[in-house]
């Protein structure tokens, strides 16, 4: 099996050197990552400039290693490009959840996104940082478990997951959708000049059942994922709503002499 591993904290981040450190286990691995940060960076690519591929500045342990001055994204289209028989894509681990309405701007999830869309599998792993680095050393078992889970199940498919500080177990889940209270923070910088932090706070509890209920009570949280935003639902309501309004139409016609 051959393993691409990218994630949207940058080549230099411990989590990708924890994951490829798991998913070496597995099979062959190949990193290609952000060579600077591209947290929250969602989905975008780069289609105004060239890309460069350049070997990493650090090891990974025998690994080969590049950085990319681009998206998580870009890196996902350049790493499968490069290296054509890529079986699966892992994305992370990233220094910070990717719980509920996260997702829709995580470039860490963007990059297992990219590679649905490029007909591979795709997972993402993230976990939360508190004043110190996560703990990988505790989480290895718990990531090894979460990869013997998902790399051999059969089909194109879209996983998040998420790692609590201390796992006590597995739980699959849905995705967590929260309303929000969105509000800026105003600041100054050391050189007196203002800014703003654009920050949020959930105005209801997590569901039981939810990514976030998991992680919140120490469980690995897996969620499968689909790329279709459609809402079927609203759709076939609708599709009902027209359907009876022509019906209603033909019925009010005047009958042909």
């Amino acid at each position: 099996m051959r393993i691409l591993i990218t994630n949207d904290d940058g080549i230099y981040s411990p989590g990708i050197a924890a994951l490829a450190k798991v998913a070496s286990r597995f099979g062959e691995v190949i990193v290609v990552a952000p060579d600077v940060e591209q947290s929250s960076m969602g989905h975008a690519v780069t289609h105004s400039r060239p890309l460069s591929l350049k070997k990493s500045p650090i090891t990974f342990e025998g690994i080969e290693a590049f950085r990319v001055n681009g998206t998580p994204a870009d890196c996902v289209a350049l790493g499968t490009h490069l290296y054509a028989k890529t079986d699966v894509i892992l994305s992370g681990i990233n220094m910070g959840p990717n719980l509920g309405n996260s997702m829709w701007h995580s470039g860490t999830l963007a990059a297992a996104k990219q590679a649905v869309l490029l007909g591979i599998k795709g997972i993402a792993l993230s976990t939360p940082v508190g004043k110190t680095e996560p703990d990988f050393d505790k989480l290895d078992p718990f990531v090894e478990e979460a990869l013997n889970l998902l790399l051999e199940r059969p089909g194109l498919s879209l996983f998040n997951v998420n790692f609590p500080p201390d796992p006590q177990g597995v739980k699959w889940t849905r995705q967590s959708v929260r309303l929000y209270d969105g509000y800026i923070v105003p600041g100054m910088d050391p050189m007196g000049r203002k800014h703003y932090w654009f920050t949020v706070s959930p105005l209801e509890p997590a569901d039981e059942g939810t990514d976030r209920w998991a992680v919140e009570n120490n469980f690995v949280s897996i969620t499968p994922l689909r790329l279709d935003l459609t809402n079927h639902d609203e759709l076939r309501n609708i599709q009902k709503e027209m359907d009876e309004k022509i019906d209603d139409q033909v019925k009010a016609a005047p009958a042909s002499s």
